[in-house]
């Protein structure tokens, strides 16, 4: 479900192990970059649900998926569609908007770390969503929560950069 580049990232990627892929956007055309929806237009497998939403999920609570209920946006008409999964890609833009002009960011707003978790600000530490840009997964983001929490209590100890770095590595 979406329209941008995750959403096209993610269909293209399942086309590796589905017989077909249906994206469902609210929208009539994609906010991806070119790239990706040429990619998404040229490949068999990946069709478009267009100016829909999924309404329902059938047999969730059986701890199956067989199929999703789809409503037009521009007609109201209800679709049952059979599938055997439902992935979610809806994209990522950090939250950091509070900081622009505070703490050194590269163009697309994640905020950038030195050595862990430190930012350009010396006592500011960044983890998790705001500052991974490359793997946003939950577990990493946790790992990165817990590498912050102990940059910052050496950093509240009084305890110097260079020595907490050496002792990481030790």
């Amino acid at each position: 479900m979406g329209g941008g580049d995750t959403a096209l990232e993610e269909a293209l990627f399942l086309t590796r192990f589905a017989s077909e892929v249906t994206v469902v956007h609210r929208r009539d055309k994609l906010r991806a970059s070119k790239i990706m929806q040429d990619k998404a237009h040229a490949n068999p497998k990946i069709r478009f649900a267009w100016n829909s939403v999924v309404e329902e999920i059938a047999d969730a609570a059986k701890g199956e998926v067989t199929g999703i209920t789809l409503r037009s946006l521009t007609t109201g008409e209800r679709a049952e569609l059979p599938v055997h999964g439902v992935f979610v890609a809806i994209g990522h833009t950090p939250n950091t908007g509070l900081f622009a002009n505070q703490l050194e960011m590269n163009p697309s707003g994640y905020i950038l770390t030195h050595a862990g978790t430190r930012t350009s600000v010396p006592g500011v530490f960044a983890a998790g969503d705001v500052q991974d840009h490359v793997y946003r997964q939950a577990i990493t983001a946790a790992g990165s929560g817990c590498m912050a929490a102990m940059d910052a209590e050496k950093y509240l100890e009084g305890v110097p950069q260079h020595i907490g770095e050496a002792a990481a590595t030790a």
